[in-house]
């Protein structure tokens, strides 16, 4: 890129600005509005861009490939509609291994959760099997057309809380800021879907513990009407019917994610249907740090996904663009195997689990001065091409590295959306879960949204008596 020179006494652009401190090496936090995009800067998104701002190329040794949408082949043995997601590509063999022998051999493109995972657990077996990479993530044509008029009009604004301006599709596909990277994480591509799971966590003694068994449907209100802003509608509405444990046997859950707005009391609703109390209560502790009762609190509401809900606790900086490798393209993982014969005592075992290199966006939260969360520090690392978090790490108060998070996840051939489950690691007291990976036969893409199965009053319709 040529240097960027201005008359004595012209004002920088902002965009300019951000992209100096970040050559730099500093890491600017800002509270209002960033210029969008410029045309010309936009024009790049479907030429050395892909339609949603990732590099079409791969990079220098070949080790990323460039991005094809066509480079996951439909199985001839899939049937459509089926929802039986065959392993694309059954026969392809670890590139390498990285365990306790050589991990700092490959510190350079590893997350620091993994190196901690490699450090503290590779002499027990822990290692990353490193396959050829895959990049087809992709999108409909109206998702890439919204994208681009994105580009140069959606705005951030409200100290980072609120987007202006926007259409659905991503809002920032050249991002230049932390915040806009999170937001297209928090309202990436996806489709609606409904599966059977149960949530386990492995105790410090090496037992695996079933903590929920159930079922969810997620649908995603603001891309039912791609010619819309998005204005208030809800980018998620999701509804979880709990089956075990015994105590929470007939409990459901409803949560509405906004698609644009934190700010000022908007944000998420969230309800309760409570059997013991037969009635749906609001419920507002559904998130931030409030302990996850589906994996027995081992890991917090906003860890799911790496991260959701509102960014409003934390201060957040842009850390830049990464080479690492993280868990993808993981077809056998989600649709084949029972999740009690991938718990190992200390790790989901490293034979059902496939890493790729990618880049990825890396982006860090630290605790604002007067707010509380168990929290005092998080990094997220954020894939190129779909906007989806892919592994993460949070901090305790004193800046230990307390949890590892990584995201399993596989592209649905036949559609535009990813399927995926999400693993917590605690490292100080050596227990992990893994939550939201459905049972082998049980996930089905697409869900009906009509009607009141996710309002309050279709939970107290369905409740038990």
């Amino acid at each position: 890129m040529s240097a960027l020179t201005f008359k004595r006494g012209q004002n920088m652009p902002a965009r300019h600005l951000i992209w100096l401190c970040l050559v730099a090496g500093l890491h600017p936090v800002f509270t209002e509005a960033v210029a969008a995009a410029s045309p010309e800067e936009a024009s790049r998104l479907g030429t050395e861009l892909t339609p949603l701002g990732a590099e079409r190329a791969g990079n220098a040794d070949g080790s990323i490939p460039p991005w094809d949408p066509a480079m996951t082949p439909i199985p001839e043995d899939y049937e459509p509609g089926s929802n039986n997601y065959i392993n694309p590509f059954p026969n392809e063999k670890p590139l390498c291994t990285i365990d306790a022998g050589n991990w700092q051999d490959h510190a350079q493109q590893l997350t620091e959760g993994s190196k901690a995972m490699l450090e503290k657990l590779g002499h027990d077996g822990f290692m990353l099997r490193v396959y050829p990479s895959k990049r087809s993530h992709s999108a409909p044509d109206w998702f890439y057309a919204n994208t681009l008029k994105n580009a140069v009009n959606a705005k951030l604004v409200a100290g980072g809380q609120k987007i202006e301006n926007s259409l659905p599709g991503t809002p920032f596909p050249i991002p230049q800021s932390a915040l806009e990277v999170l937001w297209n994480h928090m309202i990436r591509y996806a489709e609606p879907s409904t599966q059977d799971y149960d949530v386990y966590y492995v105790n410090s003694n090496g037992k695996p513990i079933l903590s929920t068994t159930a079922t969810s449907a997620l649908v995603y209100p603001m891309y039912e009407t791609p010619d819309e802003p998005v204005g208030d509608k809800a980018w998620l509405k999701l509804r979880i019917n709990y089956k075990a444990p015994a105590r929470r046997a007939g409990e459901i859950l409803l949560v509405h994610e906004p698609g644009a707005d934190y700010s000022a009391g908007q944000g998420r609703r969230a309800w309760q249907y409570l059997t013991g109390q037969r009635r749906v209560r609001l419920a507002p502790a559904v998130a931030f740090d409030t302990p996850n009762p589906a994996v027995a609190g081992t890991s917090t509401y906003d860890d799911a996904f790496i991260f959701n809900g509102s960014p409003e606790r934390f201060d957040w900086k842009l850390l830049g663009k990464r080479e690492m490798i993280v868990p993808y393209s993981n077809y056998d993982f989600i649709f084949k195997h029972e999740v009690e014969n991938m718990l190992g005592e200390r790790f989901l075992k490293p034979e059902f689990v496939r890493w790729e290199k990618h880049r990825v966006w890396v982006i860090e939260a630290t605790l604002k001065p007067g707010q509380r969360h168990l929290y005092g520090k998080r990094r997220l690392y954020i894939d190129e091409d779909s906007w989806s978090a892919v592994a993460g790490e949070t901090y305790d108060a004193r800046g230990n590295l307390w949890r590892v998070q990584f995201n399993y996840s596989a592209r649905l051939y036949d559609g535009h959306a990813s399927a995926g489950a999400n693993g917590v690691y605690d490292l100080l007291q050596d227990i992990y879960n893994l939550n939201g990976k459905p049972k082998p036969g049980k996930y089905r893409h697409g869900f009906d949204s009509s009607g009141q199965y996710f309002t309050p009053k279709g939970m107290a319709r369905a409740g038990v008596r």
